[in-house]
């Protein structure tokens, strides 16, 4: 489960003059412990602060400073950089802002002028999680393929650089990361039929140093030139089977990242498969490395040195690209540097960071897909059936994970990681009539339609329950745990003063005591802070901070597991501080009419057919039966559902293309449209207040 370059120690005796250096830096950067001038505050990524001005007996006196809105709406999922006293932040559409930290005042505003239609390739919401800031240059990826650096002062490009040609159907939400002077950037878009890679260009000049491909491409057409292709050659390529390249294979590198300087190592979490399902990417079984794994590289070069698989075969869309943190940990009286991460399928893993070693892995969620990870071999005990080869499973995690790309804390001075952490279920079962279309969700995971039963849509939901997780890593078990109302939670800050914060699904923003998980303090919202909270020091006064927003995978997709957001206003940051009593601005945004679907009798059999088109290509933007969080429109009362020809423009005409909308010519024709509509109509009949049941379709639905 992992192998170690032969050629490792060498390299890392060449860098030891370099990680000394490095660390004298870093730590006389942080003696006065002011600025959060990382992703995850430091190049380990733990998202604790030595901060305690702010602290268990006077948290409740923290009141809103000020705040900021966003230019423009959609989802937020940015983590605040603080350096020098000025805050970069990135909004829905790549945009950065740069603030005064103090008072909020606006210094500068760079959009990269994103086309809309490239929302069409965002899997999950036309997001950002951040900038990284170094040496005077802020570095921001934008949805479309750019990767930008900016004068930290001014805000004027400096250089950008391509990082894969526009109209392919990859995006980046995920934040730089600088280590070694190298800027190191992946992309999102496994869903649509993409191979991975993660690249690394110089800091000063944008220059390309290197592109690690994480999976094989097609054996025919030879090496690519990469620093990846003998790592390929050696051992990704006999783990594949079948044509996985005329599907893309995934292994997407869309977030985690963290960086040893000691050992001039820098971790990248890789993503799912495409498709998603196995028996169709990867006929014969294998392992098919390197998704769903850790990769150790050298940051300069991109050479591989190791990588630890944590889902072989994965079948399930269960990333390891979920957040990665580097500490020390005193196992069996021993005091080791792990590396830790909790990813989607559920296991809560320590690594030995040099060589990639399984220390531990266990279950920090319900799990069903598999009963253990064997210590031995490293691998996952699969349940029988979980592959869902020949019949549907239910399989605990679901594609949402045990915990999903929100970030996670570490406290070493409590020893505990503290996880947005979820339990769900899926229902999945292979696609017998899959066909590879280019453009659109390739997964291979069947969708039926979401039946209009609201005592069924209410159960599904019941299976969705999210909570905040208190970890012990040394001894693996649980410490205290929080729920929450649903299963979208916001991520973690932890600090000094016995705090840990978080936003969740509810509209508010918490501090709970890290040794308890009581309850300290909330402020409302109305917004979802899904992004990392930070904290920072300015003349002497502690600040907590958190971006917040509408949007998201979920916001997007799973409309009926959300709170409904009656006025779904344009995100915003939200700075606090002791004794501050600024009042919560009103909401930007009127609520939207509610338009109830048209009378008129509906066929059954075109809102059956009309039910699996949805569910094929409109369930992934629109929600499951056209439910929506309040982000995009709910189609269930949408005006354009009045009329026929009113609902064929933005599908077939491209009415709203600029708006983030593609068309459907390729795929889909008018009959298919009325069907969706006939579709959308049965559904609002059923499951919108004052729509009534009359003349609604009758047909039996599962």
């Amino acid at each position: 489960m992992h192998i170690l370059s032969p050629r490792f120690w060498g390299r890392a005796l060449a860098a030891a003059s370099f990680a000394l250096a490095a660390l004298g830096t870093s730590h006389a950067a942080t003696l006065k412990h002011e600025a959060w001038p990382q992703h995850g505050r430091d190049a380990g990524e733990q998202r604790f602060s030595p901060l305690a001005q702010v602290d268990r007996a006077n948290v409740s006196q923290l009141g809103l400073a000020w705040s900021y809105p966003f230019r423009q709406p959609r989802g937020v999922e940015a983590t605040p950089i603080v350096v020098n006293g000025v805050m970069y932040v990135t909004g829905p559409w790549s945009t950065v802002y740069a603030l005064d930290a103090r008072t909020g005042r606006e210094l500068w505003v760079y959009d990269p002028k994103v086309p809309g239609e490239k929302a069409a390739h965002a899997c999950c919401d036309v997001v950002n999680r951040g900038v990284a800031v170094h040496e005077g240059r802020v570095y921001v990826g934008t949805l479309d393929g750019r990767l930008v650096a900016l004068d930290a002062k001014t805000g004027r490009q400096q250089w950008s650089q391509r990082t894969f040609p526009i109209e392919e159907t990859r995006t980046i939400t995920g934040a730089p990361r600088v280590a070694n002077g190298v800027v190191v950037i992946g992309h999102g878009g496994a869903e649509f039929g993409v191979r991975g890679f993660v690249a690394g260009y110089d800091a000063r000049t944008g220059q390309r140093r290197w592109r690690f491909y994480t999976v094989p491409g097609n054996p025919a057409s030879g090496p690519d030139g990469e620093v990846s292709d003998a790592p390929l050659r050696d051992i990704a390529a006999k783990t594949w089977n079948g044509e996985w390249w005329k599907y893309g294979g995934g292994g997407t590198v869309w977030d985690s990242m963290a960086y040893d300087p000691e050992l001039d190592l820098l971790y990248v979490g890789v993503g799912n498969g495409s498709p998603h399902n196995a028996n169709i990417r990867s006929p014969g079984g294998g392992d098919n490395l390197f998704l769903s794994s850790i990769l150790a590289l050298h940051p300069r070069t991109g050479e591989y040195v190791w990588h630890y698989q944590t889902t072989p075969g994965d079948a399930w869309d269960y990333t390891a690209t979920q957040p990665i943190m580097l500490a020390e940990l005193t196992l069996d009286g021993k005091r080791r540097k792990v590396l830790m991460q909790a990813p989607k399928n559920g296991f809560f893993y320590v690594l030995d960071r040099a060589t990639g070693q399984l220390i531990s892995a266990e279950k920090y969620t319900a799990v069903s897909w598999a009963s253990h990870v064997d210590k031995a071999s490293g691998r996952p005990q699969v349940a029988p059936g979980a592959r869902y080869e020949n019949a549907p499973a239910l399989v605990q995690p679901s594609q949402l994970g045990g915990h999903n790309w929100q970030p996670m804390a570490y406290d070493p001075q409590a020893a505990l990681v503290f996880i947005p952490a979820m339990e769900s279920t899926a229902y999945m079962v292979g696609d017998p009539a899959f066909r590879f279309q280019s453009g659109v969700w390739n997964t291979g995971v069947a969708d039926p339609a979401m039946p209009a039963d609201p005592k069924l849509m209410a159960q599904a939901k019941q299976a969705y329950q999210g909570f905040l997780l208190a970890w012990d890593p040394v001894r693996q078990r649980e410490a205290w745990r929080v729920a929450h109302p649903g299963p979208w939670n916001g991520g973690v800050l932890a600090t000094a003063g016995g705090l840990v914060f978080q936003g969740h699904n509810g509209g508010a923003f918490n501090a709970y005591d890290s040794a308890s998980g009581q309850l300290l303090w909330s402020a409302p919202i109305r917004l979802h802070a899904l992004g990392g909270p930070i904290t920072y020091a300015i003349g002497g006064q502690q600040y907590v901070a958190v971006a917040a927003g509408f949007g998201s995978s979920l916001h997007l997709s799973g409309g009926m597991l959300m709170p409904q957001a009656n006025a779904p206003e344009r995100g915003r940051v939200l700075v606090f501080k002791l004794g501050a009593r600024q009042p919560l601005p009103a909401a930007t945004e009127a609520m939207r009419a509610v338009v109830l679907p048209p009378a008129g009798q509906l066929n059954p059999e075109a809102v059956a057919r009309g039910g699996a088109q949805f569910a094929r290509y409109c369930a992934q933007c629109h929600g499951g039966g056209g439910v929506s969080a309040g982000v995009l429109p709910d189609l269930r009362s949408s005006p354009y559902l009045q009329s026929a020809a009113l609902f064929r423009l933005p599908p077939l005409e491209g009415a709203l293309k600029k708006r983030g909308m593609p068309d459907f010519n390729a795929y889909l024709k008018a009959d298919d449209i009325e069907a969706i509509r006939s579709y959308l109509i049965d559904m609002g009949r059923a499951t919108l207040p004052g729509a009534g049941a009359g003349e609604r379709s009758v047909i039996a639905r599962p």
